[in-house]
C-alpha cells in the first residue's frame, strides 16, 4: 500500500515542480495576498477629511477644533463662516465630516449652561460614519470633562477662599479607566490579519486540490491509473499528502512575515497552532477532492470553487460577526469549517489560549474534515466518466 502511495507522491511532486503556474500559486501568490491583504482588510478610519464651520471665533471654540486637528483622525480641508460652502464639499463627496460650532458656544461655557455643536458625517458608508461618530463622541466628552473640571476648580477656589478652615477635608471623584485586553492598541489589522492566514490557505489549498484529479482526466493519464492496481484510499492520500506539506509550508511563510513585517503579536502555542492547522487542511484538502470528483474539466473546477468560496467568506465571521446575522444563517454558519479555524487562529495568536478552551473548535474540525474526506472517497471512481 504505503509503495503505491509513494510512486503517486513522487508523482504529484513531479508535476508540480514542472508547472510554472503551479509554482507561482504555490510561492508567489501566498506573498502578495498577504502583503495586499494585510494593509489594505482594515476597519481603522484615519485622516478624515473635514471642514471646520466656526461661527464663534473665540479661544474655547480655537481649543475644540485644535483637539480634531491633535487627534490625529481628523483632517482639516476647509475653514469657513458658510455653512453652504462645508456642505457643497460634503455632498460631493470631497469631506466626510463637518464640525460646526455656535455662535453662543463659549458663553455659554462661561455661564455653565449646557451648549452644543453641530457634527455632519457622511452616511453612506455605514461603518466608517459610525467610527467618525465614535471618535467625535470621545473627544467631546473628554473636552465637556476637562471644562467640567476647570470649572469645579475655580468655584473650589473661591469657596476655599471664604472658608479657610476647611482646606483640609478632602474631595473623592469617580474615575472611569477602560483597559482593552488582548489588542491594547485596538488595531483592526490585529485582528484581521490571523484572519488572512486562514484565508489564504484555504485558497491555495482548495485550488490545488481541485484540479488534482481533474488534471488527470484532461491531459489523459486518468487512463494509466485504472489500469493500475492503485485503491482509491490510496489515490485520494497520494492526491492530497503533497499538499499537506504546501499547506504547511504555507503557514510558516505567511506566519513569519505576518509577524516579523507586520508586527502582528503571537501569544499562544505554535504546536497547537500547527495541529489546528492540520485539522483545517482536513476540510480544504476534502473540499478540494470532493469538487475534483464532481468536475470534468479544470474550469468547471474553477467555476464550482468560486460558488463556494464566497459564501465561506461570508459565513465565517471574517468580516461580519456571526452573531449579527440572522437565526437561520448563524444555525448554517456551522457548516462551514472556516468559522472554527478564525476562532482558533485569533485566539492562539492574540490571547494565547490552550486546548482546553479550544477543544469544541478543533473537534467541529475534526468531524467535518472526516466527513468530507470519507464524501469524497465515496465519490472517486476509478472509471473515466
Amino acid at each position: 500500500m504505503w509503495e503505491r502511495i509513494k510512486h503517486i507522491l513522487i508523482k504529484e511532486i513531479t508535476q508540480i515542480r514542472r508547472d510554472k503556474r503551479m509554482r507561482f500559486i504555490i510561492l508567489v501568490a501566498p506573498l502578495i495576498q498577504l502583503i495586499v491583504f494585510g494593509y489594505v482588510v482594515t476597519t481603522d478610519v484615519n485622516h478624515i477629511p473635514t471642514a471646520v464651520v466656526d461661527l464663534d471665533h473665540t479661544q474655547k471654540s480655537r481649543e475644540l477644533i485644535a483637539l480634531f486637528t491633535n487627534s490625529g483622525y481628523f483632517d482639516i480641508l476647509l475653514h469657513t463662516e458658510k455653512e453652504n460652502e462645508a456642505v457643497e464639499l460634503l455632498d460631493q463627496g470631497k469631506i466626510s465630516c463637518i464640525i460646526q460650532v455656535p455662535r453662543s458656544f463659549s458663553r455659554g461655557l462661561r455661564k455653565g449652561k449646557s451648549t452644543e455643536i453641530q457634527i455632519l458625517v457622511d452616511g453612506t458608508d455605514s461603518n466608517t460614519a459610525s467610527v467618525i461618530q465614535g471618535y467625535v463622541q470621545r473627544i467631546l466628552g473628554d473636552y465637556s470633562q476637562a471644562q467640567m473640571q476647570k470649572r469645579t476648580t475655580r468655584i473650589k477656589g473661591a469657596f476655599f477662599e471664604l472658608r479657610p478652615e476647611i482646606m483640609g477635608l478632602k474631595s473623592t471623584s469617580l474615575k472611569n479607566q477602560i483597559r482593552a485586553w488582548y489588542n491594547p492598541d485596538l488595531k483592526s489589522q490585529n485582528y484581521n490579519l490571523p484572519a488572512v492566514i486562514a484565508m489564504i490557505l484555504m485558497i491555495t489549498t482548495i485550488l490545488l486540490t481541485s484540479l488534482a484529479i481533474v488534471r488527470e482526466k484532461e491531459i489523459g493519464t486518468i487512463e494509466q491509473l485504472i489500469v493500475t492496481p492503485i485503491k482509491p484510499v490510496e489515490l485520494m492520500l497520494g492526491k492530497t499528502i503533497p499538499f499537506i506539506i504546501i499547506g504547511y509550508f504555507e503557514v510558516f511563510v505567511v506566519m513569519g512575515v505576518s509577524i516579523f513585517w507586520f508586527g502582528i503579536p503571537f501569544r499562544g502555542s505554535f504546536l497547537l497552532l500547527l495541529f489546528a492547522t492540520g485539522l483545517f487542511l482536513l476540510t480544504t484538502l476534502g473540499i478540494g477532492l470532493f469538487i475534483s470528483t464532481v468536475s470534468r474539466t479544470q474550469q468547471q473546477s474553477l467555476l464550482t470553487l468560486v460558488f463556494f468560496m464566497m459564501p465561506a467568506f461570508l459565513l465565517s465571521g471574517f468580516m461580519f460577526p456571526i452573531a449579527n446575522m440572522p437565526q437561520l444563517i448563524q444555525y448554517v454558519t456551522y457548516l462551514n469549517p472556516l468559522r472554527y479555524f478564525l476562532i482558533i487562529i485569533r485566539d492562539i495568536f492574540l490571547k494565547g489560549v490552550g486546548i482546553e478552551y479550544l477543544w469544541d473548535q478543533m473537534l467541529a474540525l475534526a468531524v467535518i474534515g472526516v466527513v468530507i474526506l470519507g464524501l469524497s472517497v465515496l465519490r472517486f471512481r476509478k472509471r473515466v466518466e
